[in-house]
């Protein structure tokens, strides 16, 4: 089974163009299921044996991750990288199994995403400086925000940003987001101002990529996640402030200021409308409760 699964793991990065981060969770997803339905069978687990499996196989591996209290989303994501196991299995190995078709996926909750006040967005440029004793670390962190903020990327998004891309102030930046698509994203004065700074502070010089750790590395996702941790300790802001809540808060101002969902979608990249969507919900949301503050019939 480990050479199937190498395969199809080659073919997720070398044909689909997966991340590797993205590659590996599948890895694991699948790795996850042939352990327990190892253990379920009582043997170790062949090629073959995986058009065998019925439903009540699928089911109970699924109540099995219930069990190790792992998240419908974990669970739901699990059961997608094995059903495209399945379909590569079918496609280059002959092994066919109709029973996972059967099988549902757990229901996910969709929850509201939260936005930022915006002034607390300001403070972060105060809080930064407080906490970060060298300036050029200092300089780092709010240049990350501010082009976060200023342009809706994901955290990944913005780290894999090089000096390369930003070279001549463009008036747009390309940015590279999920599954490989491009897209272009305006880039406001304010975040040039912020970058420009950070680069003339930066002691790393001006080649590869524009964020780096203290040791001249490029800046991990955990790291930044570290940085906005410690601001938002030190303002004392909600557990959701994180580096996605800065993204979202980017999507919630543009859509209250009148911007179109598809032009929405454009700028954070999302392949779904759906997705996009989400945001409607979450500017009606503000909405209500200014109604609910504000309407005379609503004050009992």
């Amino acid at each position: 089974m480990n050479s199937e699964l190498e395969s199809f793991i080659n073919y997720l990065l070398n044909t689909k163009k997966y991340s590797n981060h993205t590659a590996t969770a599948y890895q694991s997803d699948i790795e996850d299921f042939i352990k327990f339905y190892g253990a379920y069978c009582g043997n170790s687990i062949l090629i073959k044996d995986f058009s065998k499996t019925d439903s009540l196989g699928f089911r109970a591996w699924l109540a099995d991750r219930v069990k190790r209290g792992l998240s419908s989303k974990s669970t739901a994501r699990a059961l997608s990288s094995l059903r495209s196991f399945y379909k590569f299995l079918d496609r280059e190995f002959g092994v066919r199994n109709t029973a996972i078709g059967l099988i549902s996926s757990p229901k996910i909750p969709r929850k509201l995403s939260k936005a930022i006040d915006p002034t607390d967005v300001e403070n972060m440029s105060d809080a930064i400086h407080e906490i970060d004793d060298d300036p050029w670390i200092a300089a780092r962190d709010w240049a990350l925000v501010v082009l976060i903020f200023g342009c809706g990327l994901r955290i990944s998004e913005a780290l894999s940003i090089t000096t390369s891309d930003i070279s001549g102030r463009p008036q747009v930046l390309r940015v590279l987001g999920k599954g490989g698509k491009e897209r272009l994203v305006p880039v406001l004065p304010v975040v040039w101002d912020a970058m420009d700074k950070y680069l003339q502070l930066c002691p790393y010089g001006k080649q590869g990529n524009l964020f780096k750790s203290v040791r001249g590395l490029p800046m991990s996702p955990r790291m930044a996640e570290k940085q906005i941790e410690k601001i938002r300790n030190y303002l004392q802001l909600p557990d959701y402030v994180t580096p996605h809540a800065l993204r979202h808060t980017f999507a919630t101002a543009l859509l209250a200021d009148g911007v179109d969902l598809r032009s929405l979608q454009e700028l954070l990249g999302h392949s779904s409308l759906s997705t996009t969507q989400l945001y409607t919900k979450v500017d009606m949301s503000q909405i209500s409760a200014i109604y609910n503050r504000a309407h005379p019939r609503a004050k009992k």
